[in-house]
C-alpha cells in the first residue's frame, strides 16, 4: 500500500476530518499494548516502529542477529509473515518456501539467523524456544501484547520522521509518539547527517544513530546505465543510494510496500528497462519475491545497518546476560 500524501504534511482538511477515527484508534491500541503477554524463559529484544510502513526494521534485525552470533548467542526471528499465507508457526526454510507463503522480509532474514512466522507471536516464540533460541528478536512487534519485552527499539527514519504527526487514519501513527516511546528503551534514527540534524525527537528513551551503507560487493556501479524498482517504505532512499555510488539512474519506479511482483508488472518493469538500455536492479527484500528465472537478470544492491555507536547497546545486551 502507499501512503496518502497528506500523511506527511503538517496540517490539512483531510487530517482534520479524521481525527475522531484517529483517536479512537489511538484509543484501541492503548487498550492493546497494556494487556499482559508471555515471559519467555529467554529474552525478548523487539525491534519496532511508530509509523505505518518501512523505517529499517528489517536491516535493523539482521544488524542484531549479527552482533548477537559474534557474542555466540543463538538469535531465532520471530515475524508475523505480512504477506505471507503460513499461520505458522513454521520455521522458514528457503529451499521450501517462498515470499508468497512466509512473506518477504522472513525469507531475507532466514539467511542470517533462524526466522520463525507466526500469526500468533507467542506460539512463534515458544517453537523458536524450544528449538534452541537463546535470544528471540521480535521483529515488528512493538504494538502487539503477545510477548514481555525485555529490550525494545523503536526505529525512525531520520528523513520522514513522523510525518504529519497525527494517528493513522489521520497520519502514519500506530500510536502517539509520547506514549510510544515511553515504552521503548532506545529510538534508532536512520538516515544522513542533515537528516539526523534535522529531525526532532522527544526525550527520552536515548537515542541512537544509524545510517544504512551499501554492502562492499565488488560491484562497479560508476556510470552503469540502470533502472530501478524498489517496493520498500520510501523507494527514494534506494534511488538516491544508487545515485550516491555513481550509477546511471535512467529511470526509477516506486512500488507499493511488499507489492506482488505479479507476471504483468514484471514484464512491464523489463520492458521499460529495455528501452532505456538499462540494467534493472532492485533491493534484497524484492529481490527475495523475483521468480528464480529473473534472478539472475536483475541486480541487487545490499545494504547494511551501521550505527554511530554501538556502546549504549551493547551494555544494554550485558545487562540481558547476552
Amino acid at each position: 500500500m502507499r501512503a496518502p500524501g497528506f500523511w506527511s504534511r503538517p496540517a490539512g482538511f483531510r487530517a482534520a476530518a479524521l481525527a475522531p477515527f484517529a483517536a479512537l484508534y489511538a484509543r484501541t491500541t492503548a487498550r492493546r499494548v497494556a494487556r499482559p503477554g508471555l515471559r519467555l524463559d529467554v529474552p525478548v529484544i523487539c525491534v519496532g516502529n511508530l509509523t505505518a510502513g518501512g523505517t529499517g526494521k528489517t536491516p535493523t534485525v539482521i544488524a542484531l542477529a549479527e552482533r548477537l552470533s559474534a557474542r555466540e548467542v543463538t538469535a531465532h526471528v520471530v515475524s508475523r509473515g505480512y504477506g505471507g499465507s503460513l499461520d505458522g508457526p513454521v520455521r522458514v526454510d528457503p529451499a521450501r518456501h517462498d515470499a508468497a507463503q512466509v512473506g518477504d522480509e522472513p525469507l531475507l532474514l532466514s539467511a542470517f539467523a533462524p526466522v520463525w512466522v507466526a500469526k500468533d507471536r507467542a506460539a512463534g516464540a515458544r517453537a523458536a524456544v524450544a528449538d534452541g533460541a537463546q535470544v528471540v528478536l521480535l521483529d515488528d512487534g512493538f504494538q502487539n501484547p503477545a510477548l514481555e519485552k525485555d529490550l525494545s527499539l523503536v526505529v525512525v527514519d531520520a528523513g520522514a520522521g513522523f510525518g504529519n504527526g497525527r494517528v493513522i487514519p489521520a497520519g502514519p501513527l500506530r500510536e502517539p509518539v509520547a506514549d510510544g516511546l515511553k515504552r521503548s528503551d532506545f529510538t534508532l534514527s536512520i538516515g544522513s547527517d542533515d537528516q539526523q540534524a534535522r529531525l526532532d525527537l522527544p526525550e527520552p528513551p536515548p537515542r541512537l544513530r544509524g545510517r544504512l551503507a551499501p554492502l562492499p560487493t565488488g560491484m562497479d556501479w560508476r556510470g552503469l546505465p540502470v533502472f530501478a524498482f524498489a517496493g520498500i517504505g520510501r523507494p527514494e532512499k534506494f534511488f538516491e543510494t544508487l545515485r550516491a555510488l555513481g550509477a546511471d539512474l535512467k529511470g526509477s519506479e516506486a512500488l507499493g510496500d511488499h507489492q506482488p511482483l505479479t507476471p504483468a508488472l514484471l514484464h512491464r518493469l523489463g520492458e521499460r528497462a529495455a528501452r532505456l538500455s538499462a540494467q534493472p536492479v532492485t533491493t534484497e527484500k524484492d529481490a527475495v519475491r523475483l521468480p528464480a528465472a529473473l534472478r539472475g537478470r536483475v541486480l541487487t544492491l545490499p545494504v547494511r545497518l551501521e550505527l554511530e555507536d554501538w556502546a549504549p547497546l551493547d551494555a544494554a545486551l550485558d545487562r540481558l546476560g547476552l
